[in-house]
């Protein structure tokens, strides 16, 4: 278990039990969400399965040029 965890968890044992019972159903929750692919919106499924079929074969941007990218947007 992390630190953060284990801190976070010595904080809500000095919660009344109602908040405990709260935030044990919002991990829960947190937790069975994350075990659930993620909706694909239909008008991007097929850039995204390019982009797998991309990654399959190896195609990847160079550092150079991700860099490059993110020089365009920095504010």
């Amino acid at each position: 278990m992390t630190e953060l965890l284990e801190q976070a968890i010595k904080t809500v044992r000095n919660q009344p039990e109602a908040v405990q019972d709260q935030i044990a159903d919002n991990i829960l929750q947190m937790i069975a969400d994350a075990e659930l692919p993620e909706e694909i919106d239909p008008e991007h499924l097929e850039g995204v399965l390019e982009g797998l079929a991309q990654a399959d074969r190896g195609e990847f941007v160079s550092e150079q040029e991700m860099q490059a990218f993110f020089a365009r947007y920095k504010s």
